[in-house]
């Protein structure tokens, strides 16, 4: 491995910056929502120390006037519900569509759930149809670092100022709709109109939106997509969606309209029954993967794997993805199958799409903390993996792309998921686990995690370090107990937050 680069080193130098700023500057924003104010006084602190911050993952406005204004911002988003705390119906966002004039009604949507990959698979489709010179628009959540991040155009997140902007015009009509409506608006719900307005101001041919949780009752479920596309599910929310997968399956469903495309991922089979049985009720089409479309071949590469993909309309072979592990080649043909339909592929042309543009497309796409490299000697990966299938996924990956003598686990999960199973799934693959919480409210605390953590990997294997940048440090050291060139990493996983921080704190490598 190569020697370490001196701004990523982890002595006392590294303590000692964080104790300085970041403590003061957490303690100063208590008021604010936790899960964005930490993650934004670390890029304040600590940016100096990691490398350049990646185009899609933007950090703080350089300008002083509009971080100000972004955070004025943030501060009124944060004093509404959360994005845990629901009242499961959209007559609120459908009341502030009707007063915002429909904006949502102005483009074609191809609209994202599931369980597990509907991130990188909205990133993948929004690669395509941007490679095929369509203007898009993509929603998703949550984000990993800024708040930007959830509102993209042309590929990229909208600018602070932008941001600002959308909220302003149509913070009165939001107001109209808070003074009639039995509840106000959540955080989740304005954020939705923000992204519908700001799409349809650019204006977009196309948006892509990712359900925030289930379908039915999302609040991203006003649009009606013309192409409707349902990730592996699994047990996950299952306060909210249900206890089987089944029960699940029924209420990301809801997004299936009238004559739509349906691209259905593999599914369980209790869940493909129920999905299937919607879309015959709505006179939908279906495409299935392993059916009509899927991973023809795939290989391990070079930063990522190569894949030959059969579409709607044919096979796409010598297909470059730079991204690791199996779930993303199924991700990847997912997108694919979904841009194939919008464009009419197997129905209203015959012919596949361009294999260059496709080819380029893909090459081009990213996902940040989803099995993302961001530190060198010890190897740091971060991963958001944060149920016990989305673990079981990535440490099938890890074992696939990376050959790690020893693996480091660093794990903060959230007190709502299903940490044993979380847990189980990384035991195989981690040699020790480092168990830390992240900022946010929902934070499962540290010595309580540490006790499932005893129970999955017994007392010897589990280390307590409450505080994440303790955690990165402690689980760097015994990365390198192998030597240099022995091939330690560690992998920090089990929530979008504790990984927002962490990649804060680490940099790119």
């Amino acid at each position: 491995m190569p020697p370490r680069d001196p701004h990523e080193s982890f002595d006392g130098d590294f303590e000692d910056a964080f104790e300085d700023g970041f403590d003061e500057i957490v303690t100063a924003e208590t008021d604010r929502d936790p899960d964005l104010a930490v993650i934004e006084a670390g890029s304040r602190t600590l940016r100096t120390q990691g490398g350049p911050q990646q185009g899609d993952v933007p950090g703080r406005p350089e300008d002083p006037e509009a971080d100000r204004a972004l955070r004025e911002v943030e501060a009124e988003l944060a004093t509404r519900w959360g994005e845990t705390k629901l009242e499961p119906s959209v007559t609120r966002i459908a009341a502030l569509m009707d007063v915002l004039g429909e904006p949502q009604r102005s483009y074609p949507s191809i609209h994202i759930t599931g369980t597990n990959g509907k991130t990188s698979t909205a990133r993948m489709v929004e690669a395509l149809l941007g490679a095929f010179e369509l203007r898009t628009g993509r929603y998703t959540s949550p984000h990993v670092q800024s708040i930007t991040e959830r509102i993209s155009l042309d590929g990229a997140p909208i600018s602070a100022e932008r941001f600002i902007e959308t909220y302003n015009d149509i913070k009165p009509y939001v107001e109209m709709v808070d003074a009639q409506q039995e509840y106000r608006l959540s955080f989740f719900e304005v954020l939705t109109g923000m992204a519908y307005a700001a799409f349809a101001d650019a204006p977009v041919d196309v948006a892509v939106v990712e359900v925030g949780m289930g379908g039915s009752w999302d609040a991203t479920n006003v649009i009606d997509g013309d192409v409707a596309v349902v990730t592996p599910i699994g047990l996950d929310h299952t306060d909210r969606l249900g206890e089987t997968t089944a029960e699940i399956a029924g209420e990301k469903a809801g997004i299936i309209k009238q004559d739509a495309t349906v691209i259905l991922a593999q599914q369980p089979v209790d869940a493909a029954q129920v999905l299937l049985k919607k879309a015959v009720e709505v006179d939908a089409t279906v495409a299935r993967e392993g059916l009509e479309f899927g991973v023809v071949a795939r290989q391990v590469a070079v930063g990522g794997q190569l894949l030959t993909l059969r579409g709607l309309g044919g096979e796409y072979d010598e297909v470059y993805l730079p991204l690791h592990g199996p779930y993303q080649a199924h991700n990847a043909a997912v997108a694919l199958a979904a841009v194939e339909a919008f464009f009419g592929v197997g129905s209203q042309r015959p012919e596949p799409l361009d294999i260059d543009t496709v080819r380029k497309a893909f090459a081009a796409v990213s996902s940040p903390g989803r099995l993302e490299v961001v530190r060198r000697s010890p190897t740091v990966v971060l991963d958001a993996a944060h149920n016990p299938a989305g673990a079981l996924a990535t440490a099938e990956a890890v074992g696939e792309a990376f050959d790690f003598s020893r693996l480091i686990g660093v794990v903060g999960a959230s007190g709502d998921k299903n940490v044993r199973g979380l847990l189980e799934a990384f035991e195989p693959i981690f040699a020790e686990v480092v168990v830390t919480q992240n900022s946010s409210h929902r934070a499962m605390d540290a010595d309580e995690l540490a006790a499932v953590a005893v129970e999955v990997f017994g007392e010897d294997r589990v280390q307590v370090e409450p505080r994440l940048p303790d955690a990165l440090e402690a689980a760097i050291t015994l990365a390198e107990e192998e030597g240099e060139f022995a091939g330690g990493g560690v992998l920090v996983t089990g929530s979008v937050i504790t990984v927002g921080e962490a990649r804060l704190l680490l940099g790119r490598a």
